[in-house]
């Protein structure tokens, strides 16, 4: 990818780049998402951390469990990113947050043990009931 792929949040306080290619796209359903966005399905752009920076503004962090770290602007509350120790030097950033969301639409849909009833998942990508299949 030749240009930085970028995005920030809804007030515009927080902007990043991404320089490289994303390893994946997907959508999430636990829980932990499902509540720190407050919706029912969490596209996630998974890529390697050295390639995201923060280019204005810096988001506030949260520890939403021992493992996880995520991000979000702490003037407006959108969620940026997500981060698990254990995923080592990768890191998701949520896609919607992107300028242009539509260049990387989901292959697949993770946790939908923890879908919510009324979701129905009807684009026929991979579901994987918990997390991606290298967990």
């Amino acid at each position: 990818m030749s240009r930085p792929i970028e995005g920030g949040c809804l007030c515009g306080a927080v902007r990043y780049q991404i320089r490289g290619v994303p390893l994946v796209s997907g959508t999430c359903q636990c829980r932990s998402c499902r509540k720190a966005s407050a919706a029912a399905i969490v596209p996630w752009l998974h890529l390697d951390a050295g390639t995201l920076s923060f280019v204005s503004g810096k988001p506030t962090e949260y520890n939403s469990s021992p493992s996880v770290l995520r991000t979000f602007c702490g003037r407006c509350g959108t969620p940026l990113t997500y981060w698990r120790t254990d995923y080592g030097p990768t890191i998701d950033v949520t896609t919607c947050s992107l300028d242009e969301p539509d260049a990387f639409p989901p292959v697949a849909h993770i946790w939908t043990s923890h879908k919510l009833d009324w979701v129905k998942l009807a684009d026929d990508l991979p579901c994987f009931e918990e997390g991606p299949p290298s967990e």
